[in-house]
């Protein structure tokens, strides 16, 4: 497995905890979106877009230790928020899971809506060790 990081100064910088691009090799694992749901009582955690994004994030995380991976195999994610306005507050807590030197590739948009109403929801590309 390789994951290298691609960078090149003929296209704009990142703005956040994200990289241009990643090149990977070897097995990959395409996670769904998560959603800020509690695994065991199946409740949405939180209000704040903070918190569910915590959630969300741990949801990933397990899913990746489930396939023999981990939050930093990850190459690329995508995440849908309900309002583009939650973008700083969503992106303080990923910022504490993604190193900005070897974080994936990102693209983050606002949706109309997402399922159960919530504010967040994040998937993922890694590749597996």
């Amino acid at each position: 497995m390789a994951r290298k990081i691609i960078q090149t100064d003929q296209a704009p910088a990142p703005v956040g905890p994200y990289n241009q691009a990643i090149a990977a090799t070897g097995q990959l694992v395409f996670v769904a979106g998560q959603i800020p749901l509690d695994p065991v009582t199946g409740q949405i955690v939180g209000e704040a877009v903070a918190e569910q994004t915590e959630r969300a994030i741990a949801n990933l995380k397990a899913i990746l230790e489930a396939a023999g991976s981990t939050l930093e195999d990850v190459v690329k994610t995508t995440v849908f928020l309900a309002d583009m306005n939650d973008f700083a507050a969503m992106n303080a807590v990923y910022a504490q899971h993604f190193d900005e030197a070897t974080a994936p590739a990102r693209a983050c948009v606002e949706v109309s809506r997402l399922p159960k109403d919530v504010r967040v929801e994040i998937e993922c590309i890694a590749v597996v060790p």
